[in-house]
């Protein structure tokens, strides 16, 4: 891997970890039509560090949100009724809705590793996140902020987040999907899949750091590595700013569509190669 093409996956990747057309999608589709030929040993770990560059972005954007989080579910602990205020239920909803991905990362992490590597695969997954979108549109409600859901509403949306494991179906695109179905509106459900991000992507990047360590002439790879994951960052963070004010406007139909056309195009170049 070269600079020109971990700043070009980084944009990849800040780009398309918020907007809900899948990151880990892109980063196989690009090289793929690029006809770059990236080693394993570095693509995984590289992919994993320029995420963790979308989640420092997360993190910087949600500061105020996340300290005052944190400070009331920790108080919360030791309340008798701990959703005794909207920021103390945040904490738990995040808490919840991050349980189904954990477990699942962990049960069928090779499968999810073996469908890295084929394009068929992410194009299937691509029309996946369509339908999700799609589906959203058409039968969520689009009536509910974060403080009316329960924790029944977090383990449903939590049970869309195991989805994106998989390559082509986005994170971001299935939980906000799943959100919507649950009746919140866009936007609020765009700001809790972006903070119950957090803490999947950090233990994700975490368990990977022994591949990292792992990777052949690592000093000589980790200013490629840091690139990417600066690059991803600050476009990940401008990348938020956009979404949520798109959503509180606009529909989900266009990423939907986006993924489709995207699927048939990798189809049809598949073929022809």
């Amino acid at each position: 891997m070269n600079y020109l093409q971990a700043i070009i996956l980084g944009i990849v990747q800040g780009i398309t970890e918020f907007l809900p057309i899948s990151s880990s999608g892109h980063l196989v589709i690009v090289p793929y039509l690029l006809n770059w030929n990236i080693p394993v040993e570095q693509i995984f770990p590289f992919n994993v560090l320029i995420q963790l560059g979308t989640i420092v972005s997360v993190i910087i954007y949600f500061w105020k949100d996340l300290i005052n989080i944190i400070k009331d579910f920790v108080s919360g602990l030791f309340e008798p009724r701990p959703f005794y205020n909207e920021k103390t239920r945040m904490g738990w909803m995040i808490v919840i809705a991050s349980i189904p991905a954990v477990l699942a990362g962990l049960l069928i992490k090779d499968l999810v590793e073996s469908a890295f590597q084929s394009i068929l695969a992410v194009a299937i997954f691509l029309i996946v996140t369509a339908i999700l979108l799609f589906m959203a549109e058409k039968f969520g409600k689009r009536t509910k902020d974060m403080k009316e859901t329960t924790w029944k509403n977090a383990i449903v949306i939590g049970l869309f987040q195991v989805l994106s494991l998989f390559p082509g179906i986005s994170r971001s695109g299935s939980t906000i999907s799943g959100g919507v179905l649950q009746g919140l509106k866009r936007k609020e459900a765009a700001r809790f899949s972006f903070l119950m991000s957090i803490p999947v992507m950090i233990g994700a990047g975490i368990l990977s750091l022994k591949d990292l360590l792992d990777v052949p002439n690592l000093q000589e790879f980790l200013p490629i590595l840091l690139i990417g994951f600066f690059v991803s960052g600050i476009v990940g963070y401008l990348s938020i700013h956009w979404l949520l004010k798109f959503l509180n406007e606009r529909r989900l139909t266009v990423f939907s569509i986006y993924c489709l056309i995207l699927s048939l195009v990798i189809f049809v170049v598949y073929l022809i190669k």
